[in-house]
C-alpha cells in the first residue's frame, strides 16, 4: 500500500513539474551555477530548450541544453550533424541518472548501418562536458569546437527511455520525428526541417492504401457480382481488368517506394510490413501474368485455373488490407485518416453483402426456372414420339 501510494505521489509531483515546465521559456531561465548565455532557443517538440554562446574568435559554441520534466528513466540527447539535416550522421551528446542516482553525460557519434548509443568520439573536439538534474530537470553543458565559418548547424534533440542502466531507442513517430531544425548561431534563427522521409512515407501509404487496399476489392466486387446480370456481360471482365491492372500499376508504384525507404533506414526495421508487403507484390504479379495463360470457358482445365485465380486474388486483397492498417501503425497519422480508411472498407463489405444476397436470390431463381422448364419440355417430346409411332 505505501508503495503505490509513493508511486502515486510521485506520479502527481513529475505532473505538476510538466504543467510549470509548459509555461517555461529559455529567457526567463536562470542557471544555478550563475552561467549566462548569449542567446537562447525555444524548442518547438520535446518540450526542450537551447541556451548558447559562440565565440567567432576561436569558433568555439558554450552550450546547455535541457530538458524540464524529464524521468529518472529518460535519457536527453542533443546534437549537430555537420553533413545533413538527419539523425543518422549527428554528433550527440547524451545524459542520464544512473543508478547511484547522478547524472551521468558522455559522447556517441550516431552512424549507419547499425547506429548505437554506445559511448564514441566525435568528429569535432568537446570539453568541460557535464551534466546536471534537480527537480526533473536534466541539463547537459559542453564547450564544442566548430569547423571554421561553421555558423549554421543543423541541430538534433532527443528523449528517450531507459532499461537497466541503458538507452533504449526513442520513438519514430511524432513529436520525435519533428525534433530537429537549422539553427543560426550568430542571429539565432531557427528553421524547422522539412521532413522528407516523412512525405515519401505518406505517398507511400496513399498509393499502397487506394491500389492494394481499396482498388482490389472494388475490382473482386466487380467480377463476383456484376456477372450474374446478363446486360452486365462482358462489361463486367473488362472492369474487373481494368481495375485490378490499375491498382497492380500504382501498387507496384508504392512498392517500390518502400523498398526505397526501407533501403535508406536499415537500422529500422518493420519486418511484418516488409514481410507482406513482398508477398503482395509476388501474389500480385503472379496474378497480373495469369491473365496470360487463362484457359478459354470450356477448357478442360478451366475450372483448376478458376481455383487458382480465385484463391491466389481473396488471398491478396485480406493481405492488404491488412498490411494497409500495419502500415497505419507505423505512421501514425491523425485518427481520421484510420477512420477514412476503415468506413470505405466496411462500405465495401456492406455493398458485397448486399449484392451477395442479391446475387443468390437471382442463382436459386434462375434454377428453379429451370427446373421448371426442363420437365415440361421433356414431356412434350415424348408426347411428339407417341404421336409419331
Amino acid at each position: 500500500m505505501e508503495a503505490k501510494l509513493q508511486s502515486f505521489l510521485n506520479a502527481l509531483l513529475l505532473f505538476s513539474l510538466c504543467l510549470s515546465a509548459a509555461g517555461q521559456t529559455c529567457t526567463n531561465h536562470n542557471f544555478a551555477s550563475n552561467e549566462v548565455f548569449a542567446a537562447c532557443v525555444d524548442h518547438p517538440v520535446l518540450n526542450s530548450f537551447l541556451h548558447w554562446t559562440y565565440h567567432p574568435s576561436n569558433t568555439t559554441l558554450r552550450m546547455a541544453f535541457r530538458r524540464p520534466s524529464t524521468s529518472p528513466n529518460q535519457w536527453i540527447a542533443w546534437a549537430i550533424n555537420p553533413n545533413a539535416l538527419a539523425m543518422f550522421g549527428s554528433q550527440a551528446l547524451i545524459a542520464y541518472r544512473n543508478s547511484s542516482g547522478l547524472p551521468h553525460v558522455y559522447t556517441s557519434s550516431i552512424d549507419l548501418p547499425s547506429p548505437t548509443m554506445q559511448q564514441s568520439r566525435l568528429s569535432f573536439e568537446v570539453s568541460q562536458l557535464s551534466a546536471t538534474y534537480a527537480n526533473n530537470e536534466m541539463t547537459i553543458f559542453a564547450t564544442i569546437s566548430l569547423p571554421p565559418r561553421m555558423t549554421t548547424v543543423n541541430q538534433v534533440w532527443q528523449e528517450g527511455p531507459m532499461a537497466q542502466g541503458s538507452p533504449l531507442p526513442h520513438a519514430f513517430t511524432g513529436d520525435n520525428r519533428r525534433s530537429l531544425a537549422t539553427l543560426d548561431l550568430l542571429t539565432g534563427s531557427t528553421t524547422a526541417a522539412v521532413d522528407s522521409v516523412l512525405r515519401r512515407r505518406n505517398i507511400h501509404g496513399v498509393l499502397n492504401a487506394v491500389s492494394w487496399g481499396t482498388l482490389m476489392p472494388m475490382g473482386a466486387i466487380f467480377a463476383r457480382y456484376l456477372k450474374v446480370f446478363k446486360a452486365a456481360d462482358p462489361a463486367w471482365f473488362y472492369l474487373h481488368v481494368a481495375c485490378q491492372t490499375s491498382a497492380y500499376a500504382v501498387g507496384v508504384a508504392g512498392w517500390a517506394t518502400g523498398i526505397k525507404l526501407g533501403g535508406e533506414s536499415a537500422a529500422v526495421q518493420y519486418s511484418t510490413h516488409r514481410n507482406i508487403g513482398i508477398a503482395l507484390f509476388v501474389l500480385g504479379s503472379v496474378q497480373v501474368f495469369a491473365l496470360l495463360l487463362r484457359p478459354k470457358k470450356d477448357h478442360k482445365y478451366r475450372i483448376y485455373w478458376n481455383i487458382y485465380h480465385h484463391s491466389m486474388g481473396y488471398s491478396v486483397i485480406i493481405m492488404s488490407i491488412i498490411n494497409v492498417f500495419e502500415g497505419f501503425k507505423i505512421l501514425s497519422p491523425d485518427n481520421k485518416w484510420r477512420r477514412a480508411y476503415s468506413g470505405v472498407i466496411i462500405l465495401l463489405g456492406a455493398v458485397a453483402l448486399v449484392l451477395e444476397a442479391i446475387t443468390w436470390f437471382i442463382v436459386i431463381k434462375r434454377r428453379r426456372s429451370n427446373s421448371n422448364k426442363f420437365p415440361h419440355n421433356i414431356s412434350t417430346h415424348t408426347a411428339k414420339v407417341e404421336n409419331r409411332v
